[in-house]
């Protein structure tokens, strides 16, 4: 048996104490200052000291319980070898007042058991005293001897070392942990295209560098990710925050999954060069990324993937596939395209989005853990949540190596009820049909109150696309949790927010736009552009659109 086989500081205490019995006692305990069991330096004093690891030739003994916290009293030896670093030798416990005084019962107790000599040493490393070591005789052996003395001291100092690697390891790895999970979404944003179910599992020997998130797009879109940095402790949690971050700002631009991961790709890139050392063979990092988009109205889902294991579709059959898209290189690599693939999923599909902790493992290959996955899925009726707990039950041992992210999200459509669109010709007297159509489904929604904003709004964009875009155009109105507004044209120019000047004739356009909607913007399509808009939607009790109305006064110089 060794000691130091772990870098857990309890399972080094009871290895410890382990080791010496029979040996060289009957009985040895542990007891650690309380702070050191969480990695943290120990107190002052002896109090507050955890019996951390005991063991002993025989159960029935009167010493203190093991996790027992324990003061202890200036006069004994385990507070004056706290206190002084040295060990002390008690070779009659029945003469000792001082080893009495800490507990008269529980001390007579121990006598009448025929505990009858003690050994106290400091567990002590880098010049501070974590805690004492203490080994016990009974009646069946004879009393500890000065050379006694120094063959616990050899063996308690050589523990030591072993115990505070294992506590600033748990130091480094509860500090990894809280930054990791800091960094993670707390909660999910609300959304109505998926129901998303997410599990996070840090591993035991390290954190790494997983990470997922749940990114509403215009248009009641959403996009779903996971990634995993290669390599454990703070720098991977580090990294992480910074990539999930950066998906965060691209995701803003509203770009195809491959161009997410294209900025992904440069970004580590340029991560990379910044902490590299002047060989350049120092801070390199690795990681993985997958970014899907789904849109509940037309049931498509485009994913790209860097380097990660693809994902699982359940369909509402209960069957389960491996969706088949291009690998990409991982992040960081450079020079290589990413490719996107689109799907068409049935509404009640489950889309499965994992990192490689999940189904890798030592004692099983690669595609071992994907056929266990695939099981665990496959056949059921069961929710996100559910399937979250039976995969990780499936998969995952009871000390996982690897962390593990998990996402499951179910698919749903937003139904032709709630989707109303129409094709515009390039001609200014189509304006006045369109505002007259999008007030009518307005009224058809119970959503007249915002009539006057929403037909300000498609005149001026529609008018826009006419001036000075192209054909085809069309308009799409999207009853979501918000209100949303579309008009898409077959140009690719962008257009630009500026202020007019009291004397211009023009240039208010999309600065009515900006002021009655609460968010506004472009994305790119393959044919052209879309320049959306969004409102909120009105509380029952709410009156009349007077925000939109005190955007026309205010664009027109009026007072709010």
């Amino acid at each position: 048996m060794g000691i130091g086989t772990t870098l857990d500081v309890t399972r080094t205490a009871e290895e410890l104490a382990e080791v010496a019995v029979p040996r060289f006692a009957d009985f040895v305990t542990v007891d650690l200052a309380d702070p050191v069991l969480n990695g943290d330096e120990p107190g002052d004093g002896a109090e507050g000291m955890r019996r951390a690891a005991l063991s002993g030739i025989r159960a029935d003994h009167p010493l203190y319980p093991l996790g027992r916290l324990i003061d202890f009293v200036p006069s004994t030896p385990q507070a004056r070898v706290f206190a002084g670093g040295r060990p002390e030798l008690v070779t009659d416990l029945s003469g000792s007042s001082g080893w009495y005084a800490q507990d008269p019962d529980r001390a007579s107790r121990m006598l009448d058991y025929g505990v009858h000599s003690l050994i106290t040493a400091p567990i002590q490393a880098r010049g501070v005293v974590l805690g004492v070591a203490n080994f016990w005789r009974s009646q069946e052996s004879g009393a500890f001897d000065e050379e006694d003395l120094s063959l616990a001291e050899e063996l308690v100092t050589r523990a030591a070392v072993s115990i505070d690697n294992a506590r600033r390891y748990t130091r480094e790895h509860a500090l990894a942990v809280t930054l990791q999970r800091s960094l993670l979404p707390h909660a999910l944003p609300e959304q109505d295209a998926l129901e998303v179910a997410h599990r996070y599992l840090p591993a035991q020997s390290g954190v790494s560098g997983d990470w997922f998130d749940v990114i509403p797009l215009p248009g009641a879109r959403v996009a779903l990710v996971v990634g995993d940095v290669v390599g454990h402790g703070l720098h991977a949690a580090a990294t992480m925050g910074r990539l999930r971050t950066a998906v965060h700002n691209f995701s803003t631009l509203d770009l195809p999954p491959d161009e997410i991961l294209g900025h992904l790709d440069d970004l580590v890139g340029r991560i990379d060069q910044d902490e590299s050392g002047p060989h350049g063979d120092a801070g390199i990092i690795g990681a993985t990324c997958l970014y899907a988009i789904y849109d509940p109205v037309s049931r498509r889902c485009s994913v790209a993937r860097a380097g990660h294991p693809p994902p699982a579709l359940l369909r509402p059959d209960g069957g389960v596939e491996f969706l088949d898209l291009p690998a990409g290189p991982p992040l960081g690599l450079g020079g290589m395209p990413f490719e996107t693939a689109e799907f068409d999923l049935a509404e009640g599909s489950q889309l499965v989005l994992y990192t490689d902790g999940l189904i890798e493992d030592r004692t099983r290959d690669f595609d071992v853990g994907m056929e266990m996955l695939r099981r665990a899925l496959a056949g059921s009726d069961r929710t996100p949540e559910e399937n979250c707990r039976a995969a990780l039950d499936a998969l995952l041992p009871a000390r996982p190596k690897d962390d593990v992210a998990l996402l499951i999200a179910r698919t749903k459509v937003l139904g032709a009820d709630r989707v109303a669109d129409w094709d515009v010709p390039a001609d200014p007297a189509a304006v006045a049909g369109m505002r007259a159509a999008v007030s009518g489904k307005l009224d058809e929604w119970g959503l007249s109150e915002l009539a006057f904003g929403t037909e300000l709004v498609f005149s001026e964009l529609i008018t826009n696309a006419i001036r000075y875009a192209s054909e085809p155009i069309r308009v799409r109105l999207l009853r979501d949790r918000s209100l949303v507004c579309e008009v898409a044209d077959g140009s690719s120019t962008s257009p630009h927010l500026r202020y007019a000047a009291t004397t211009d004739e023009g240039g208010r356009g999309l600065f009515l736009v900006a002021r009655i909607a609460e968010r506004w913007g472009t994305r790119y399509t393959p044919g052209g552009k879309v320049i959306w808009a969004e409102q909120p939607l009105p509380a029952p009790a709410e009156g009349p659109d007077a925000r939109a109305r005190s955007a026309v006064d205010a664009a027109a110089g009026a007072p709010p």
